[in-house]
């Protein structure tokens, strides 16, 4: 049985259900089948090319449109904003603008689950995996989705059951009922269009073949235009076409009742139905584009501070002023005291792929991200860099934890390895960014150099490393150009960067990040080591 598994990234799905207009309000929940069959015919032409639908993909369209669906839905809360669009007309001095709803199902990380009570040969099931995996909205073009095929023997999960309404039906008051769209089984709609041909023709009353004219033999190819050929015919058809051809609805589609909870789509604050929806994570991967696509236009490696600040800001900014704290990533308790250990978020911006740019940020917390937090990390979707052309464009990459980063193959792992060290653990780190003290620099005392190093190793839990201080030669003397103040907050005591090196007394894994500004990508240590021991 075909299944698969829908995640909105966007935390919304929007989509308004057939005969209605947007400025009702209303959100079609769940997607209907129609929707789902059609998404995946629009991602065939869209990804895999297709000039028309091959037979497989025909088989396949054929075999969902002639079973109902089953869903299992997430908990989600409706709402709406409001845009006034220009119309182009003006009423004295002012333009005239017209209202517009955009109503949408406030989903969060939750997973849509939809499987259909049929069989697919090998090419179609094949077909239908490489399509879910390829689909990028469903809805509006805003609702942007995450697709996987999941075997068919899995469980579906025992909350949010949607299913078709069956004659003797009756799950109970706590279930509703919702109108949905469906495609026509295709042999019913095939019976159904030659009936209807052969009656529109016999009502024309026409001589027999040999004897119409050109005008007759017109007026039936007119009959059947009107009528597509077949049930994937009727799926390509735009809805342009069928109200030019007069018909009060798409051809080849009809209308089914389904149960779904009560509480499917409720209304008010989504918030607390996400409070535990997601587990904690230790680490979340970022991707950096430019709107053009140009690697040159990414910010380069000396601007780790302020795009790691901007970040921050941004994601502070996701969290509101209301709600339950977040202190994984302001760093402070509910109290609004700040925490001990360095356990919070720490964002490193990195440059993966060694062009001396930064194209990643790695958002780790040793205590862990919440779900608030993830919500956070997922909703930015855009930051800034100083001196740049325009915005740039950030995307989840990856989520898990820190090691799952080293699953990162091709031409990134090296980036990896030097980051975080040898599975074993290595004793030789030395700086990627400048090391910057967090205290006043003095000539003896726990507060000289080597003393504040060891102090934040210590606090951190790692042993003891002898601290040696670089001369500002090779690659070192690039680590003299990094930006070492932060636009906000707290100032370093003195603003001087050091190149250090590292020699642990046993083996350490990273990351490591030291000194001030550790949180935001300052005094990170990359390993000597330049691969793992066979």
């Amino acid at each position: 049985m075909p299944t698969m598994v829908l995640r909105f990234p966007g935390g919304r799905y929007h989509a308004t259900p057939g005969g209605h207009h947007v400025n009702e309000g209303i959100v079609e929940w769940p997607p209907s089948p129609l929707r789902l069959v059609r998404a995946l015919i629009a991602c065939g032409y869209a990804t895999q090319h297709w000039n028309e639908v091959p037979p497989e993909g025909r088989r396949l369209i054929g075999a969902l449109s002639s079973a109902l669906p089953e869903y299992r839905l997430p908990r989600a809360a409706l709402g709406h904003s409001r845009h006034y669009m220009p119309t182009t007309e003006l009423k004295g001095m002012r333009e005239v603008t017209t209202l517009v709803l955009d109503a949408f199902a406030d989903v969060g990380d939750g997973a849509l689950w939809v499987r259909w009570p049929t069989t697919l040969d090998a090419e179609a099931q094949r077909l239908f995996d490489v399509l879910v995996a390829h689909l990028g909205y469903v809805g509006r073009s805003e609702s942007w989705v995450l697709g996987e095929s999941i075997a068919d023997d899995a469980p579906l999960p025992e909350a949010g059951r949607a299913f078709p309404h069956a004659d003797g039906t009756r799950p109970g008051r706590s279930f509703e009922q919702v109108a949905l769209s469906a495609p026509d089984v295709p042999d019913e709609y095939a019976a159904w269009r030659r009936n209807e041909v052969e009656a529109a023709i016999v009502n024309l009353a026409l001589p027999d073949r040999k004897k119409r004219t050109k005008s007759q033999q017109k007026a039936i190819d007119n009959i059947e235009s009107a009528y597509p050929l077949d049930l994937v015919d009727c799926l390509l058809r735009d809805t342009a076409w069928w109200k030019a051809q007069k018909w009060s609805r798409a051809p080849g589609t009809r209308s089914v009742i389904y149960w779904r909870e009560g509480n499917a789509l409720e209304v008010g604050p989504a918030s607390s139905l996400r409070s535990s929806a997601a587990p904690p994570v230790e680490m979340m991967l970022l991707a950096l584009t430019t709107p053009s696509g140009s690697k040159s236009a990414l910010p380069s490696v000396a601007r780790t501070l302020p795009q790691a600040e901007l970040l921050h800001r941004a994601l502070v900014s996701k969290l509101g002023t209301n709600g339950e704290p977040c202190p994984e990533l302001v760093g402070r308790d509910a109290m609004g005291e700040p925490l001990k250990g360095h356990k919070h978020a720490h964002l490193v911006p990195i440059d993966l792929d060694a062009d001396g740019r930064l194209d990643h940020i790695v958002v780790f917390a040793p205590m862990g991200l919440g779900a608030r937090a993830q919500r956070a990390v997922r909703e930015v979707r855009k930051t800034y860099t100083k001196g740049g052309v325009g915005e740039l464009r950030v995307a989840v990459a990856a989520i898990g934890a820190v090691c799952d980063l080293r699953t990162i193959g091709g031409d990134l792992s090296s980036a990896i390895h030097r980051w975080l060290g040898p599975v074993t653990g290595t004793q030789g780190w030395v700086t990627a960014t400048p090391f910057v003290p967090p205290r006043h620099l003095k000539k003896s005392g726990r507060s000289t150099l080597v003393g504040q190093v060891e102090d934040e190793l210590r606090v951190r839990g790692f042993p003891r490393a002898k601290v040696e201080a670089l001369d500002w030669t090779g690659e070192a003397l690039t680590l003299r150009h990094f930006v070492r103040r932060r636009q906000s907050g707290p100032q370093p005591p003195v603003d001087v960067g050091y190149a250090l090196r590292l020699s642990f007394e046993s083996p350490v894994v990273g990351p490591i990040s030291l000194g001030y500004g550790s949180h935001f990508g300052l005094g990170r240590f990359r390993t000597t080591q330049e691969r793992d021991p066979a």
